[in-house]
């Protein structure tokens, strides 16, 4: 492939290596990287010669910030609803594949992993982060959910850190990425190249050699507090915990839950207490049905309109409260 390719899918000793290219957009995924991706893993699931897979992005600024949402948007809002289904169905089976990849699959993460990024990373069993690693699933923002297996893998983080990080939109960084789960090795940016021509040389074991130990997780001191508060079985119950709770930790997480769509909150909270009961191909096939209703709902098209498209920043969320969300519109979305 071209150096201009979005994907560039190549052998390399040991490896197959699959680097994200579109720095400029922080390797956020369109159709071909997705497409690419697919051809290139099935095609080395059978290869003898591959013994494992890496993953990493072009650039020094993001692993992968996440899918085309200026796309989707402009497909929900021009009647071309089908293209959004598809993009979907293409991603969702890539979320699969790698969750279920016969061979080590290895995502290299330095820079912003946000949205469909982690569904490029924290499927596989194997995902180095280093200590610009940026972690963060901000569907809430613009008035959507965690999709790509978030309903899935956001239950599964321990406590309620998962809860607390897919509501509020907040990031977790290096190490702390490591501990929150959506790592499974710490490894500085600037062993990074040498760890990825070891993984061509020698495989998987490689990595062993390279990973550090972790220092503290900076939110272990709130823990306790994040599962109190997120536990709550309502928003509007873990607004009312947040508030007693009065720190400044809690009023930092109230801020997050004030800024995104009220009513992406409460689908949110909904999807995710769900997906703790899925596997992840029902998850995502039950994330496929709600992408429908609730991109239809005018918070999405404004969200990303707000955040991505304008970039103004100043969403007018339908309803602008998450205690005037009206329970019978977001039972219907789940139809």
């Amino acid at each position: 492939m071209s150096d201009e390719a979005t994907l560039i899918a190549r052998k390399d000793g040991r490896i197959g290596r699959i680097l994200m290219n579109r720095p400029k957009a922080l390797n956020a995924l369109d159709s071909n990287m997705i497409q690419g991706s697919l051809r290139a893993l099935k095609e080395w699931a059978n290869d003898p010669h591959v013994h494992a897979v890496t993953i990493e992005g072009a650039g020094d600024r993001a692993f992968c910030a996440g899918g085309d949402v200026r796309a989707l948007r402009e497909w929900q809002t021009t009647g071309n609803r089908h293209l959004a289904d598809q993009f979907f169905t293409e991603e969702y089976e890539l979320n699969l594949l790698i969750a279920n990849y016969p061979k080590p699959y290895i995502a290299l993460i330095d820079g912003i992993c946000m949205g469909g990024g982690i569904g490029m990373a924290v499927h596989g069993a194997y995902r180095v982060a280093t200590e610009h690693a940026d972690f963060g699933m901000p569907e809430t923002i613009i008035g959507f959910f965690p999709d790509i297996g978030g309903t899935y893998l956001l239950p599964r983080l321990p406590g309620e850190l998962g809860m607390y990080l897919g509501l509020t939109g907040l990031r977790i960084k290096g190490t702390d990425a490591v501990h929150a789960g959506f790592g499974t090795h710490f490894v500085p940016r600037a062993d990074l190249p040498a760890l990825s021509a070891a993984l061509a040389e020698d495989g998987l074991p490689a990595l062993a050699r390279f990973a550090q130990a972790l220092p503290d997780f900076a939110l272990a001191p709130h823990r306790a507090t994040i599962d109190y508060c997120f536990s709550a079985p309502t928003m509007l119950d873990i607004v009312a915990r947040l508030e007693a709770d009065g720190s400044d930790w809690a009023k930092a997480a109230l801020k997050g839950l004030r800024a995104v769509s009220p009513t992406a909150l409460c689908f949110t909270l909904e999807a995710l207490r769900r997906g703790a009961n899925l596997n992840l191909a029902d998850a995502l096939a039950a994330e496929f049905a709600l992408t429908k209703t609730t991109m239809a709902y005018p918070d999405f098209a404004e969200g990303v309109r707000a955040m991505v498209v304008d970039k103004d920043r100043t969403p007018k969320w339908q309803p602008p409260r998450i205690e005037d969300v009206d329970q019978t519109v977001v039972a219907a979305m789940f139809g």
